[in-house]
């Protein structure tokens, strides 16, 4: 499984991004998606992620009512809108699949909020 990933960037405090994560290859094999952040010094935590199969969706607690995880079966490509931006979503935004046996990365997009 390959992911690309899109859509960061520099964007002022409260202000909008969304970010693109497109899956190729085995796609069949993974059951949910997702993204994780890494700001500089901290570990890598979870954002939100999805399940392939319901849908079922799950959000860190500090970005509940502002980012909204969703999925496009067809294009195998998962959308994470980031709304009401602040300092401290500053980070490396990382896509990831998780897959029968193994999870599989992006490389990584950098989000920065300005205040």
């Amino acid at each position: 499984v390959q992911l690309v990933e899109s859509g960061g960037g520099l964007v002022q405090a409260g202000g909008s991004l969304r970010l693109s994560c497109a899956a190729s290859g085995s796609t069949y094999s993974i059951t949910a998606m997702g993204w994780y952040r890494q700001a500089p010094g901290k570990q890598r935590d979870l954002v939100a992620n999805i399940s392939t199969g319901r849908g079922t969706t799950n959000y860190a607690d500090s970005v509940k009512g502002r980012f909204t995880i969703s999925r496009d079966h067809n294009k195998n490509t998962v959308y994470l809108q980031m709304n009401s931006l602040r300092p401290e979503d500053t980070a490396v935004y990382f896509c990831y699949a998780e897959g029968w046996s193994y999870d599989y990365w992006g490389q990584g997009t950098q989000v920065t909020v300005s205040s």
